[in-house]
Parts: C-alpha cells; sequence; structure tokens
C-alpha cells in the first residue's frame, strides 16, 4: 500500500524538486524526549523578520514553492506567532505552498483557523499509540506554561493528538503523520498506522532514529535496518507511505537557506539588549522591562555585560518605542520573552531584531556572537 503520492511534498522526487524553507518563528515547545541531544534550542525570529528572510532568498534567485514552521519550537505553542507568519506569507505569496510539523496540542482549537489559510499539509508527530510507550519517549511534556506530571501529560498528549488529526481532517487540511522509529516504539508501529488511518490521517512517514554524535557512551540505539522493513511492512497494510529517503531525523527539510537566520553584529550595531529579571533567563516581556542588559564584544573581543540601561517610561504609544530605538541604536538584536505589535514594528523598522525565547541569557548571547568560538568571558 505504499504510495509516492501526488501531493507537491510527498513522494521521493519531492526532496530534489521542490525548494522549501523552514521559518523558525515558533519559540515554545510542547515536549523534550529522552533521545534528544542536551543542546541549546535556537531562539525563533519574528514573523515580519521571517518575512524578510523569505524576501531575501526569492529576490536571490531561490525558487521557493513550499514555506513551512518547524521549530525551533512547536507552532501550535504560540499561534499567534505562526498564524501572523503563515498570513503575511499568504497574503504575499499566494500561491505558495504552505505547511507546519507539530505534536498536535492545541490542534483542535486551530483548525478552522489553519484551513483559512490553505495550507498545504500538517505533519503531526506521533511516536507513541498508548501514554505507557509515550512516558519512555518523552522526558517531559509541558501543554502550557507549567509543569505536567508526565503520566498525566501523555494521557493528555494521546486526546489532543487524536482531536487534533480529526479536526484537521473535518477542516479539508490534509495530514501527514510522521513516527521516529526507536527501539522503545518499534512494536507499535503497526498499532500507530491503525490509529492514524482510523483518524483518516492521508500518509504516514516512518524515521529511524539516529543517535547523537555528541557522546560516545550514548545509551540509546539505532534499530536496525531489517527491523526498519519489517515496520514500514505492518504499517502499509493500513495505511500510505512515504517513500524511504536517507536517514535525515524527524525534521526534513528539503532546501536549507544558505544565509543565517540568526542576526549578526556590525560594526555600528555590535551590542545584544536582554530583558531578563534575574539576569539568568530571558524572562521578561519587552514592554514590563525597567532595564535592559547591555552586551557586547569587549577590547579583546569577548562578549560580555557592558552595562544596563532604564527603558523610557510607559505610555506614549508608539513614541515611546522610537525612544527605545535611539537608545539601543548600537544594538542588532533585542532577546525578550514576549513583545507587543507596536516595539516589535519599530524597532524592526529602524534596524532592531527582536527574538522571542525563554533561554538562558549567556546561552543565547554567545550564539549571537559565534557560539563560543572566542571563548567565554571571565569577570
Amino acid at each position: 500500500m505504499t504510495t509516492s503520492s501526488s501531493h507537491p511534498c510527498f513522494g521521493p522526487s519531492a526532496r530534489a524538486s521542490v525548494a522549501r524553507v523552514h521559518l523558525p518563528v515558533a519559540p515554545r515547545t510542547f515536549c523534550r524526549t529522552n533521545f534528544a541531544p542536551m543542546t541549546k534550542q535556537p531562539a525563533a525570529i519574528m514573523p515580519e523578520d521571517a518575512l524578510n528572510m523569505l524576501d531575501e532568498l526569492i529576490e536571490s534567485g531561490k525558487k521557493i514553492k513550499v514555506v513551512g514552521i518547524t521549530g525551533p519550537g512547536d507552532p501550535l505553542a504560540n499561534f499567534e506567532a505562526t498564524y501572523k507568519t503563515l498570513k503575511l506569507v499568504r497574503d504575499k505569496y499566494p500561491r505558495m505552498s504552505l505547511c507546519l510539523t507539530t505534536l498536535g496540542i492545541n490542534g483542535e482549537k486551530y483548525a478552522e483557523k489553519l484551513a483559512e489559510l490553505n495550507i498545504s499539509h500538517i505533519t503531526v508527530l506521533v511516536d507513541a499509540a498508548d501514554s505507557a510507550t509515550a512516558e519512555k519517549i518523552y522526558a517531559w511534556i509541558r501543554p502550557s506554561t507549567k509543569n505536567v506530571p508526565l503520566p498525566e501529560a501523555c494521557k493528555l498528549l494521546m486526546k489532543e493528538q487524536a482531536a487534533a488529526i480529526r479536526a484537521f481532517k473535518e477542516a479539508g487540511l490534509t495530514v501527514k503523520v510522521n513516527t521516529t522509529i526507536y527501539n522503545e516504539n518499534i512494536d507499535q508501529i503497526e498499532h500507530i498506522a491503525i490509529a492514524a488511518k482510523t483518524l483518516d490521517a492521508d500518509i504516514m512517514g516512518l524515521i529511524p532514529f539516529i543517535p547523537s554524535t555528541e557522546s560516545e557512551d550514548n545509551e540509546f540505539s539505532a534499530v536496525s535496518d531489517e527491523q526498519i522493513a519489517e515496520a514500514r511492512k505492518l504499517a502499509a497494510k493500513h495505511i500510505a507511505l512515504m517513500e524511504p529517503w536517507p536517514r535525515c531525523g524527524a525534521s526534513i527539510e528539503l532546501e536549507k537557506p544558505k544565509s543565517s537566520t540568526m542576526p549578526s553584529p556590525s560594526k555600528s550595531r555590535p551590542n545584544v539588549a536582554v530583558a531578563s529579571s534575574s539576569g539568568m533567563d530571558i524572562d521578561m516581556h519587552l514592554g514590563h522591562a525597567h532595564k535592559l542588559m547591555i552586551f557586547g564584544p569587549r577590547a579583546d573581543g569577548l562578549a560580555c555585560l557592558l552595562e544596563t540601561r532604564e527603558t523610557p517610561e510607559p505610555g506614549g504609544g508608539e513614541s515611546r518605542w522610537e525612544k527605545l530605538a535611539e537608545l539601543l541604536d548600537d544594538c542588532f538584536v533585542l532577546l525578550c520573552a514576549s513583545a507587543g505589535k507596536n516595539p516589535r514594528k519599530v524597532l524592526s523598522a529602524n534596524g532592531i531584531r527582536i527574538i522571542l525565547t525563554d533561554e538562558n541569557v549567556e546561552g543565547t548571547v554567545d550564539v549571537l556572537y559565534g557560539g563560543g568560538k572566542k571563548g567565554k568571558c571571565k569577570k
């Protein structure tokens, strides 16, 4: 029952023929698996910056046909940013195919809104047929902003995924179920395929887990080619399968833009502004921040905390953000947990990109200055 499908994003030929770019606008994730390497999650960019990035790629000659939102977090964890990005792209490029990849939480809630944008397809990441298996796969699942005990969260995930797929189909959307094959769920692949077909999903992708090479004593092992072949055979009895292609992880990108999505310092704008209540984590809404931490390179090139700056007093509407833009005229980026429409618009127009993230201050700043290639500042 394996098929290549006529869908422009499915089938082995799509990998070579369909140019795709993933816009990293989703700042928050719903989960972490036990198999994910312990690396920092990249920061998300603003919808306006994502559109600018797409414009630059197209103007440079890239024949982009598909725009997807797959990270760095989950597109449905902060739906406002996802919807705005997709709407901006749809309005400017009405013939562009749009897609997103999600764990499925909040899917039922937003299905109709996504259908309004004529989404090409939605990929739902389903790695377990029951909550007991999910507990073996996930380190934590956070449906909102608060931690939920893992057994409870896994049961909720099962319900949310089923409701999401059902709602997506009822809204007229094409649904692909992606399942990463682990030793922990290898015996459930057929059950996942049956459930996906019962919910009327259109196609299924099976992606073998690849252990991280970052640690020599990695406790997780890959499934064998024989196990993969058997899993595909069992799943194909129930649902159409994506044709296999070389192992490349759960997020398949058909083309990565050569230009970086991360902003970088310049001679006129060498510094980074950060909204943080503790100095440890990026945890403040820009509108609530009375002070901003300013990081920049010292004479020896190391990026360190240079100073703090008082933000303009609340009130005054757009003029407050114009004043802030003047205050930060030596900054190329501002990091905060969230920000309103007006500051995003004004600061972006003044050459300051806002990145929404809840990551650690030091680690995120380090990435912006090259990921620690120059070493860390010693105070």
